[in-house]
């Protein structure tokens, strides 16, 4: 890191005192020696009174995590001796020496030969894998790894403490989601103040709202008694953990239990309970081990749930029946063979069907019964073709099918009998230029949702009436449309199976998240909630563009930014952060972020680069950027940043940050090794950086299942050459790198913490330069990190003082406001 120009400010009063060394005593309850980690006794006397005095004026950061006597003793030195040539007015980097004097803990080598088509990998550190997360070697070490970035952070954290404040301050804490109606209730979730996690209700419908049908305008009658279905604030208090998270939460068919699944480690392994909403007993004993995927038969009495196997694969569904005797097992009634399959369960809006549906990454197979006919034998709706993948809802007699296949990439809507599924008849045919994305169906109305051009849009149909078949093809339908540059959107029926409403989730850059109700019979409209945020925020000082690069083959890659321009100088000497995912056919879509304005308003130019590989231009664009077309994932990202930096001069490589996660994470460590040159700092985010010893290894969760992502490395070696040119564990080399901060979870199943951790470990042992280099592994968590909405925003405030720091930020306030208290003192010193 450059040095700080950033001078620890001493008043003239304090400065008397150390200089004339009258502090010889405790001062304040300070114990110098508890402060210094017993490096007390290696200071002299002079030295002394100058750290008592430093920290008394709270500057204690610069001694957090000294090492113990005899290790670094020098570095300790040279960092008082800055402080106490400040004190005569001679500039000095503070920072950097207090820097200098943290050593990072010298990850133990292994090596590890791991050997395939002829070609061998030493891995030095392959030792930090450990499926049961006991090893005391291994945790030791990233608990070491915790303390360091703790000790290299330990100048933010007064910063840290003022951004969680800011975001904290900018969310209404007393509030409550949109009411959905179902059968009689509105059901909502709501949070309140100063608690962490939402507390799940529902009123009943008022029999005047009841007989006058849905509208628009709907909402709860505050009259009606509310009944909390699952508060949980009050369940994990219950349960005294650590980490808590609900994987699915459903009534019975009768309004009468209430079922949910929980997670209580992070390991996504739920656990399944069923209640009594009359009495609050638990009416089953609790199911472990599951998916968190669960469905209730009509009869209100029988639960068909998913489970996992030891690499967590869903892959067999059983039939529990309430009151059944204890000792009594519980059924299967379905078990996926294929270890690339994994299974799901759920039911049409029409609840008449319950599906379950089993599927690779590019092939799919469902089966359904009647929801009335628990115990009878789930049939296959269409059998399994190898790289076709279909979803299936009813309607009446019909049965509605989304097919994708070879020849329909872009998927088209089919409708057939229920009793002949194979003989289905088009109803909205395949375009190359329109993505079909899914239906929302309804007794009188289907909801298409699509995407092109980079955008996703919606189509509202009208269909027969009496539950009769459509003939297609449909035509155009209404489609709902929205003017910005770059949005999110989500439609969707609302309501009972009969409702005339579509709901829509709308969100931008710039715009918080709305929620708008419309009535398709009658065209109105009402906008049922924006997302409040408080603090005074100006939409209109924000400005979201659409923008396209050039990739490396001459394909157009769309970018979405947003800045505050009452605040940036668009010069290129902004800072700018650049997001990307590029996987899965997972679309990056542009959302509102309330914390992100903690960025925005400090000047920070943000971006998504929506790369190939993604779904954000349909399946040719995600098959553009998988199996052996990956690079372009990652030159469609560097394209976008080169963009960013020569063509709209927005940005200079020493201003430029990025960050992804989980694959994404990936796609930053791979544009790391390629360009390292290119970018200033980087947040990589429990990153799957270790993708080729995790894709030849079959006994890690998600291998198997990912072969149709990335393609057989064991079994095929050209593969197995592809991913080891752009693995990023595997081409880390001697360079100067960015800065880089990478997160893992210790109780992470998608992604081994171990990936991350071995990352930073090669990379302590080649790179060049003085950068920050630091791995933060959550040891209470998984794959997204804590759970609270309070502790999450703790987690952001981190990553956003890690970039600040890096930025010489640390002192730059809001727009329009002096540094708090809190800032003001987290950066005197700092300016790393």
């Amino acid at each position: 890191m450059r040095p700080s120009n950033v001078v620890v400010h001493i008043t003239a009063a304090a400065a008397s005192v150390v200089v004339g060394f009258t502090l010889g005593r405790r001062v304040g309850g300070i114990n110098l020696k508890r402060q210094l980690n017993g490096n007390d006794k290696l200071l002299s006397r002079q030295e002394r009174h100058l750290a008592t005095a430093l920290i008394q004026m709270g500057y204690g950061h610069l001694f957090s995590y000294w090492p113990r006597p005899g290790v670094r003793d020098a570095e300790k030195r040279r960092l008082l001796a800055a402080v106490a040539h400040q004190l005569d007015g001679v500039s000095a980097s503070v920072e950097t020496e207090r820097l200098a004097l943290l050593a990072p803990p010298p990850p133990p080598q292994r090596p590890k030969l791991l050997q395939i088509h002829d070609d061998a990998r030493e891995d030095k550190y392959y030792w930090l894998r450990d499926d049961d997360r006991k090893d005391p070697d291994v945790l030791s070490y990233l608990k070491a790894e915790n303390e360091y970035t703790k000790g290299v952070m330990a100048n933010t954290e007064k910063l840290q403490e003022a951004l969680y404040k800011e975001m904290r301050a900018r969310i209404k804490e007393d509030d409550r989601q949109v009411p959905s109606r179902h059968h009689g209730y509105f059901y909502y979730t709501r949070q309140e103040t100063g608690q962490q996690y939402g507390i799940q209700c529902r009123r009943r419908v008022p029999a005047a709202m009841t007989a006058q049908g849905p509208s628009e305008a709907d909402d709860v009658d505050e009259s009606e008694p509310e009944e909390i279905l699952l508060d949980q604030n009050q369940r994990k208090a219950q349960l005294g953990v650590d980490y808590y998270s609900v994987g699915g939460s459903d009534t019975s068919p009768n309004q009468r239990l209430y079922a949910w699944a929980e997670d209580t480690v992070g390991g996504e392994k739920y656990t399944l309970h069923v209640k009594d909403l009359t009495t609050g007993s638990e009416v089953i004993r609790p199911i472990s081990g599951m998916s968190g995927d669960f469905e209730w038969a009509a009869d209100s009495a029988t639960l068909f749930y998913v489970v996992k196997n030891e690499l967590d694969r869903p892959y067999k569904v059983l039939r529990h029946k309430i009151g059944s005797p204890p000792g009594q097992a519980d059924e299967v009634v379905y078990e996926e063979q294929d270890e690339a399959f994994y299974v799901g369960l759920y039911k049409g809006r029409s609840e008449r069907v319950l599906y379950i549906s089993s599927g690779s990454a590019v092939t799919s197979e469902t089966h359904y019964i009647m929801a009335d006919q628990p115990q009878s034998e789930f049939k296959v709706v269409l059998p399994r073709v190898q790289d076709t993948e279909y979803s299936i809802t009813d309607r009446g007699d019909w049965l509605f099918m989304t097919i994708r296949d070879k020849a329909r990439p872009n998927s088209e809507l089919l409708v057939a009998p229920m009793s002949k599924p194979t003989e289905g008849q088009v109803l909205i045919p395949h375009s190359r230029e329109v993505k079909l994305e899914g239906i929302s169906l309804g007794e009188r109305y289907m909801v298409v949702s699509e995407r092109s051009g980079g955008l996703q849009r919606a189509r509202v149909y009208e269909l027969p009436a009496n539950l009769d078949r459509p003939t297609g093809p449909l035509g155009a339908g209404e489609e709902i449309k929205f003017n910005e540059p770059a949005y999110s959107l989500g439609a969707y029926l609302t309501g009972d199976f009969d409702t005339p409403l579509v709901r829509m989730s709308y969100t931008s850059l710039t715009t918080p998240s709305t929620v708008i109700d419309m009535h398709i019979g009658t065209g109105k409209r009402c906008v049922k909630k924006v997302a409040p945020v408080l603090g005074g925020f100006d939409q209109t000082r924000y400005v979201t563009e659409r923008l396209w690069a050039t990739a490396k083959d001459g394909v157009k890659v769309p970018i979405s930014l947003v800045y505050r321009q009452d605040v940036v100088k668009l010069d290129g000497t902004d800072p700018l952060l650049l997001d990307g995912y590029g996987s899965y056919e997972i679309s990056n879509d542009p959302y509102f972020s309330s914390s992100r304005l903690t960025l925005l308003d400090r000047g920070v130019i943000f971006a998504i680069a929506h790369i190939r590989g993604g779904g954000e231009m349909g399946r040719y664009w995600y098959e553009d950027g998988k199996m052996q077309k990956k690079i372009n994932t990652f030159t469609d990202f560097i394209a976008a940043a080169e963009h960013l930096v020569s063509e709209r001069k927005l940005v200079r490589p020493e201003r430029l940050c990025i960050q992804g996660r989980s694959a994404g994470g990936m796609l930053m460590g791979a544009v790391l090794n390629m360009r390292p040159d290119l970018f200033h700092a980087a947040i990589i985010g429990v990153g799957f950086v270790d993708c080729l010893t995790t894709m030849l290894d079959e006994t890690i969760p998600l291998t198997v299942i990912e072969r149709d992502e990335w393609g057989d490395p064991a079994a095929d070696p050209a593969v197995y050459a592809y991913m080891k040119s752009y693995s990023p564990v595997d081409n880390v080399k001697a360079h100067r790198y960015p800065h880089i901060l990478a997160i893992a979870g210790l109780h992470d199943p998608r992604v081994g913490y171990w990936e991350p951790a071995k990352f930073v470990a090669k990379l302590r042992e080649l790179q060049t330069g003085s950068q920050l280099l630091l791995l933060k592994t959550e040891m209470g968590a998984g794959h997204f990190s804590v759970t609270g909405r309070f502790e999450k925003l703790k987690e952001v405030a981190f990553e956003y003082a890690f970039l600040l720091k890096t930025l010489d930020m640390l002192d730059v306030p809001l727009a329009g406001t002096q540094p708090t208290t809190e800032a003001a003192a987290a950066a005197a010193g700092s300016g790393q």
